[in-house]
């Protein structure tokens, strides 16, 4: 059975209507961080009442820190005790805004392991799986293929327990039960879901079994935290985070260091000839695309990164989101989001030899090699005039380049592949 047959045997799904709920590009971020308005702080929380004493303490912090505190501190992270997505959450992300896209990397997944050979079994390894859509949406693409449909497995790697629990929630139809959480082999839930195929949780890469894999990271590389540093007269200084006990409008502020610090020394490699004055830098992502790509020579497989992103050449676009508004990022922190562009150029480099890697490209592109046109003619033919208004505009926020078009970006990365191979989406269009 061909890609195409199998999409054109899937059926219409229901989505709500998210129109005007996307994350704005982060070069806006940098009036709100700018602005200073004087008179009354910003609300505080119990978690900005950490952040003061832990700077009273040892001094400000880097952005690092500050982003990790407030995306997955065990008591009051944001991500870590709410539902974030959607429109009653604070952003949307693309399998939130239509079917097509879960099924397109589904189809691209296919694709990918025919042109393996078949390899059994395959896993399918996302990382911050959201509310479980994307992966949902791709099983419904498997259960059309019978082949990898009963050689697949997939691992979720959330720390989230609120997430994980929506997540086995929707994969399996049933609520999980109330403390569900065991641990064999790094294991700490695990369900059959409504597909067939089972699903395992884990707190870190490290704990998933190796095997032939499909790692799938969709807006997952943006949220790991970066530092930032800043070149100034003393060379390249640190951008860090200090308590305000002026009358500005918030408890915290940024601060530059007053000389290079070890961060800066140990972790900035500027490419020559690169004239940026402002560099953020993920460590994080560096350390997981260098173990994803050491799986990949090991077990073989294919590994798909799709993020808002850039390649080496943009400074400032460290961003807050909250309510589907830009946040500023020092204001009540653990009510909002944070958020960065990836490098994607800085992932490539750390990925290292014996792999090969395609992109990025813009989704744009990646969508409509993949025949987004196509599914969407096929699934307005059985639609009623309000699913055809939802798919055209679902349509028009995933490829429109003024939307998510070109912002987001698609990068693949294999085991070692002959010079002429091309992975479907990843051609230019004509």
């Amino acid at each position: 059975m061909s890609c195409r047959v199998i999409l054109r045997s899937l059926k219409l799904q229901c989505y709500p209507k998210l129109k005007g709920i996307l994350r704005t590009h982060g070069q806006v971020a940098r009036h709100i961080q700018a602005r200073c308005i004087h008179g009354k702080k910003s609300g505080e929380t119990e978690l900005l009442k950490s952040i003061v004493k832990r700077i009273k303490l040892n001094g400000p912090l880097s952005v690092a820190d500050y982003m990790r505190e407030v995306l997955v501190n065990p008591a009051a992270g944001y991500y870590m005790h709410r539902d974030v997505f959607g429109k009653e959450g604070d952003f949307i992300t693309s399998p939130e805004i239509s079917q097509i896209f879960g099924e397109l990397l589904g189809v691209w997944c296919v694709n990918e392991w025919l042109h393996a050979g078949k390899p059994d079994p395959i896993q399918v390894v996302e990382l911050g799986p959201g509310r479980g859509t994307l992966a949902d949406d791709m099983l419904r693409v498997f259960s059309q293929f019978p082949e990898i449909k009963e050689k697949v497995s997939f691992h979720f790697v959330e720390v989230s327990p609120t997430l994980s629990d929506m997540q086995m929630e929707k994969l399996s139809g049933k609520k999980p039960e109330s403390g569900a959480r065991s641990m064999i082999d790094h294991c700490y839930k695990q369900c059959k879901s409504k597909h067939g195929p089972l699903v395992s949780w884990y707190t870190h890469l490290e704990y998933v079994p190796h095997g032939f894999s499909f790692y799938l990271a969709h807006e997952f590389f943006d949220a790991l935290p970066i530092y930032k540093f800043k070149h100034t007269d003393k060379g390249w200084c640190e951008v860090l985070i200090d308590i305000d006990e002026e009358d500005g409008p918030h408890h915290l502020r940024f601060v530059v260091s007053r000389g290079p610090t070890l961060a800066s020394k140990t972790m900035l490699h500027l490419k020559p000839g690169d004239t940026r004055s402002h560099v953020e830098v993920c460590p994080e992502g560096g350390i997981l695309v260098c173990d994803i790509a050491k799986r990949l020579k090991q077990d073989g497989g294919f590994a798909l990164i799709a993020d808002y992103g850039h390649d080496g050449d943009k400074m400032d676009t460290f961003r807050g989101f909250r309510k589907h508004k830009l946040h500023d990022v020092l204001e009540e922190p653990g009510t909002a989001d944070l958020t960065a562009d990836v490098d994607f150029d800085f992932l490539a480099r750390h990925a290292g030899d014996g792999v090969s890697i395609y992109g990025p490209i813009s989704q744009e592109i990646f969508l409509h090699n993949m025949g987004i046109v196509s599914r969407l003619q096929t699934l307005l033919k059985n639609a009623s005039p309000t699913q055809q208004k939802d798919l055209l505009t679902g349509y028009d926020m995933l490829a429109n380049p003024q939307n998510m078009g070109e912002r987001f970006k698609f990068m693949a990365i294999m085991n070692e592949q002959p010079d002429d191979y091309l992975p479907a989406g990843f051609a230019l269009l004509q």
